[in-house]
């Protein structure tokens, strides 16, 4: 199956080059490109990409913008989202997987980076590890005060807290199997009933969720 890709970016060179890249395999195709933020929203609802890869910094309408437009559509139409930046990793990491980005790469990371990136997250896999996600979310809020705990909690059990909490430490189902002495399915079966009553995409805003509902704390040592 052919993973059809949109590019937005307000350079034509760069544009130019991840296409010929993305296009040179086999069982990727760039549909179409867009110089800012206004064009990728449109011509995300007119080609129906499966990816789109967006630059944070873009003229007439940023790409942080722009990626939240896109991922507001209904979940029929909404495709995935790979930013892309000149910067490193910064609070566009953390707002852009807040709003449901897939993933966050360099511009200038290898071909081979952009090339699997782009599979990773066309599979409906985040880009970014829960390991990873959990220490770009400590550095944002360790300077915040702690937040009081959230009504959003309320639609979990006991134990799917339990399991929330463990995903935001970064652990894997089987780590979380057997931490609690269950069976892996029995913590696939709690993964995916807490995404469905948080309404989140992937492991990666689970753990933005644990912390924004007060659920986890940064710098707490007890979920080190």
């Amino acid at each position: 199956m052919t993973i059809k890709v949109l590019i937005a970016d307000d350079q034509a060179m760069v544009r130019a080059g991840f296409a010929a890249l993305l296009n040179a395999q086999e069982d990727i195709e760039v549909v179409g490109d867009a110089p800012d933020g206004v064009a990728a929203v449109t011509e995300t609802a007119r080609l129906r990409p499966d990816v789109v890869l967006m630059d944070v910094r873009m003229p007439t309408m940023d790409g942080l913008e722009a990626a939240k437009r896109i991922l507001s559509a209904p979940p029929e139409r909404r495709p995935r989202v790979l930013m892309l930046t000149t910067f490193d990793i910064d609070d566009y990491v953390y707002e852009a997987l807040r709003m449901g980005a897939s993933g966050f790469l360099l511009k200038d990371a290898p071909p081979g980076d952009l090339i699997a990136a782009v599979r990773v997250v066309a599979d409906g896999d985040a880009l970014l590890a829960p390991s990873v996600t959990r220490r770009l979310i400590e550095e944002c809020f360790k300077a915040r005060p702690a937040l009081r705990r959230s009504s959003r909690l309320e639609a979990l059990t006991p134990r799917e807290e339990e399991v929330l909490r463990l995903i935001a430490r970064g652990l894997s189902n089987p780590e979380i199997a057997a931490s609690l002495f269950v069976s892996e399915q029995t913590v696939k079966t709690h993964v995916g009933k807490i995404f469905a009553k948080l309404e989140l995409r992937d492991r990666a805003q689970a753990v933005i969720c644990a912390y924004e509902t007060g659920l986890v704390t940064a710098g707490d040592p007890r979920e080190q």
